[in-house]
């Protein structure tokens, strides 16, 4: 026997083997729907007897394991099930041939076999016949599994009366020797008279027998059988034997232990609810179950199990005992070459056991020597078989990490050099299978939270291996999405050298095919998620900017009575004001306007080792319609913090959210989430865009000022013009405004603000007319309208007893001529500011005039020319400096 079988548990023991097989040409899918249903017949209690048996099927199955079936009754082929297409008469008698053909190469160990026969109709059908049913189709056989049923009842009745031929001790006959395929010629020419001879013949037949019990249903009989049959070899030192005795022994306690199997999930054994109410069941104090039947015969003659609790509680291991009579049966069958694989499914019993009991460090002992049996020369298949089913008991047992390293050395076996067409698919997906034993996921948000689990170097290797089977496959997409994760995930861990290699390998693959942020879903299901670059670069922080002063919407002074009296009444409620709390934590208090270019400030920074090249970068948002406008940017290698504004044009109103931007690097579009990203500071992500709004540009026939002062306060603007006139003189100033916007401006509103001085103000400082502009209304895109201002200024300087005291040099001088004025004060000159003449030549000092004609409180100096005389100062003419005009 070279092939094992790595499914066994120690209750297969307990089963009888029959194999299912298609005799000439069916289609596979209809023969493994066929399969499907008879399989499912696992289990079948027998008439007026309360022992079930139990059934193993198999669609493939060697003949040379079969020669094994006197070593392990389970290991024999008893039943044959045959599933043909017989579409005429004609076809019969050659249908029929082949059936017996394959009932030949079980022939030596078969105790019924059955035909099942599909499309033939006619006189043949019509015939009554115990081992062949006709079906006209495959979805017309409605008795399949009472036909399944009543075939196991008729194996039952052979396996029943082989047991009680073989358990009678019958004086004076010879026991039959029962050998292993390889050791029947050692036994050539011994004295068969010998008394060591028969105990050999004696304990393998308790052997054999109790096997026997155990498929019949009788546990405590083959309890007994097989402690006389260990007492029996042990003494002959019988160890290949021994050790099955021992097995078999480990079986049973097993069984009565675990009655819902040691398979797992998939293998739990569940009583069948076809079955009568009192047929079948089992019954155990507590917890666990075992198979109680009536010391009576039944009618057929078919005794039952005469076993009490008490006697099978006193011949069955303890769960300790167990695995110590495994240990010692594993040694057995390892002083013979040819048993090994007797002996790696052993160990793979003893693992299934150590799994139920939580023992794992023991399981791994029994793994570990199963990976050394050499089984001679296994075939490609055999070994990737072998692998993966070590990798699955691993994870049994819970070693997560040792189970994915046999996965992977599968996987490596499947495109090993000495097959001729490697399994590029099934490495792949075994490949897969090993990512969570290495703590390695594919989804990029598990690697988000800053905390790396596992060894970065193992998982670098078999991220690079499936990037390479990806490859092989033929399928680009699934390269660039696994390096796109490789660089992503793995960048703190990737040397200078290696971020080279793999960015050049990414922009290789992406020439071909673009990496995008579409999921890949595999033919298996699983689905492999985007992975967006938010590394490259990193962002470190988000701000939204403000338009520029000039473009800034403000609210109409004027409508803000209107506003107040439309508003909704006042009502307090705790949820409305936590949700107003948390809004206000977003929404950032100034606005963009539908149609103006907004602007979002990014501090990123490159880690790469060389310059990184950034293409097509924009910003992600929600909330209204908007336009991205992309920007490319190359960074410095590992440059420090640097700014990137991204632009773009709102062009519908209401509440924007920017969510965050897209890239294109190295080929790989990504869409890059603020809530993704780590350690980025932002103030806020959300801003009101309101509609689209007039934009009127305000030219005048004055000079600008050459003073440029900060703003008074947000609603106005620092434009200022000057204009220089003196006391009572009046000049026309010419206002242009122009509609530079998209929006028709519908009316035009002007008013002047005046500013308090010391000084009083006689009449009207402004004048204007609109009459003329508001004509020209609307005023559409492109037009301008011109408005004439008239400007007078009339001051008295009368009381200002004080104001020369208060006056002192100044930087800027503006000189007038010195002409009369009704003001004058006759004043002591002061020493230190005095000045005397030489030469007969005039003297002339500065002095300041404080006045404040600016609101908020701002002083602002402007100088008067004086004439200075011994006793009196005649003042020259006051002039403004400023001009100030403000639209509301």
């Amino acid at each position: 026997m070279s092939v094992p079988d790595y499914m066994q548990c120690a209750e297969d023991h307990q089963t009888v083997l029959v194999v299912v097989q298609p005799v000439g040409i069916v289609p596979e899918d209809q023969f493994f729907r066929i399969y499907k249903r008879i399989a499912s017949v696992s289990q079948v209690s027998v008439r007026d007897s309360q022992r079930q048996l139990y059934i193993r099927y198999r669609h493939h199955y060697l003949p040379e394991n079969n020669e094994w079936g006197d070593f392990q009754t389970h290991r024999k082929v008893v039943g044959l099930i045959a599933v043909t297409t017989c579409a005429s008469a004609k076809e019969w008698p050659q249908t029929s041939e082949r059936f017996h053909g394959q009932k030949e190469v079980f022939g030596s160990t078969l105790y019924d076999s059955r035909l099942l026969v599909f499309g033939l109709q006619g006189e043949i059908a019509e015939q009554q016949r115990t081992d062949v049913a006709f079906y006209p189709a495959f979805d017309q056989c409605p008795d399949v599994e009472k036909r399944v049923e009543d075939f196991v009842e008729s194996i039952f009745i052979v396996l029943e009366s082989k047991r009680l031929d073989r358990a009678t001790d019958k004086s004076g006959d010879k026991i039959h020797l029962l050998c292993v395929p390889f050791e029947k010629k050692d036994f050539v020419g011994l004295d068969t008279d010998s008394r060591h001879y028969k105990k050999r013949c004696q304990g393998r037949m308790r052997k054999h027998v109790g096997d026997l019990c155990l498929q019949a249903g009788m546990l405590q009989d083959a309890l007994v059988h097989y402690h006389m049959a260990v007492e029996l070899l042990r003494g002959v030192n019988d160890f290949l034997w021994l050790g099955a005795a021992l097995e078999g022994l480990c079986s049973a306690s097993v069984i009565f232990h675990y009655p819902g199997g040691t398979a797992g999930k998939t293998g739990a054994r569940k009583p069948k609810q076809s079955q009568p109410a009192d047929a079948g069941k089992r019954h155990r104090p507590g917890a666990q179950e075992v198979l109680i039947d009536p010391g009576a015969l039944s009618a057929n003659g078919i005794s039952a199990d005469t076993s009490t609790e008490i006697g099978r509680a006193k011949n069955c291991l303890s769960p300790e005992d167990i695995i110590e009579k495994y240990k010692d049966a594993i040694s057995y069958y390892g002083k013979y070459k040819n048993a090994g694989v007797i002996e790696l499914e052993a160990c793979v019993k003893a693992v299934r056991v150590l799994a139920i009991q939580k023992r794992a460090m023991e399981a791994s002992e029994f793994l570990q020597n199963a990976v050394y049996i050499n089984l001679g020369q296994l075939s490609e298949e055999e070994k990737i078989q072998r692998y993966s089913i070590l990798s699955e008991l691993y994870d049994l047992i819970g070693f997560q990490r040792k189970s994915a390293f046999f996965k992977r050395v599968a996987a490596m076996q499947c495109v090993a050099p000495t097959i001729p067409e490697p399994g590029w698919r099934a490495c792949y997906k075994l490949l897969l299978e090993t990512l969570p034993g290495y703590s390695l996921s594919l989804d990029p948000k598990d690697f988000s939270k800053g905390t790396h689990r596992g060894w970065a170097a193992v998982q670098m290797r078999l991220l690079h291996e499936l990037v390479y089977a990806s490859r092989r496959m033929g399928n680009p997409a699934l390269s660039v999405r696994h390096l796109s994760f490789l660089l992503q995930t793995m960048l703190d861990f990737v040397s200078d050298q290696e971020k080279k290699e793999v960015t050049q390998s990414l922009e290789n693959y992406t020439s071909k095919c673009p990496g995008g942020m579409e999921v890949i879903t595999l033919p298996d299901g699983l689905k492999l998620p985007p992975v967006p670059f938010t590394k490259l670069p990193i962002v470190r922080s988000v701000k939204l900017l403000d338009l520029p002063a000039s473009l800034r919407p403000h609210k109409v002074k004027g409508l803000l009575g209107q506003n107040m009296s439309t508003a909704s009444p006042f009502i307090y409620s705790p949820i409305i004001m936590h949700n107003r709390g948390e809004e206000r934590c977003k929404k950032i208090d100034f606005q963009w306007v539908q149609g103006d270019v907004c602007e979002v400030q990014l501090m990123v920074y490159n880690p790469m080792p060389f310059e990184l090249r950034v293409e097509n970068m924009g910003l992600l948002t929600s909330g209204v319609e908007f336009e991205s406008l992309p920007a490319a940017l190359s960074l410095p290698a590992e440059s420090g913090l640097y700014p990137v504004t991204l632009v773009g044009v709102p062009r519908t109103s209401g509440n924007i959210t920017v969510n965050g931007y897209h890239t294109s690097v190295f080929g790989v579009n990504s869409d890059c989430l603020l809530e993704g990203l780590t350690n980025v500071k932002t103030g806020g992500c959300l801003v009101e865009v309101v509609p689209s709004l007039p934009r009127l540009q305000l030219t005048t026939s004055l000079p600008r000022s050459v003073n440029v002062l900060a703003p008074l306060s947000k609603e106005e603007l620092s434009s200022r013009v000057s204009l220089q006139l003196f006391n009572g003189e009046t000049q026309q100033l010419t206002i242009t405004l122009e509609n530079i916007g998209t929006e028709d401006i519908q009316s035009l509103e002007l008013t002047s603000k005046m500013v308090n001085t010391k000084d009083k103000m006689y009449g009207e400082f402004l004048s204007w007319d609109l009459a003329e502009a508001g004509s020209q209304l609307p005023l559409k895109p492109g037009q301008s309208v011109a408005v004439a201002v008239g400007v007078r200024v009339k001051l008295d300087f009368s009381g200002q007893e004080s104001l020369l005291q208060e006056l002192n040099d100044d930087g800027i001088s503006v000189t007038g001529l010195p002409i009369s004025s009704p003001l004058r004060h006759v004043l002591k000159p002061r020493a230190e500011k005095s000045g005397g003449t030489e030469g007969g030549k005039t003297e002339y000092s500065h002095i300041k005039v404080k006045t404040n004609p600016y609101p908020g409180g701002k002083p602002s100096w402007y100088t008067l020319a004086s004439y200075k005389a011994p006793y009196s100062v005649v003042l020259g003419s006051f002039a403004y400096k400023c001009f100030q005009l403000y639209i509301l």
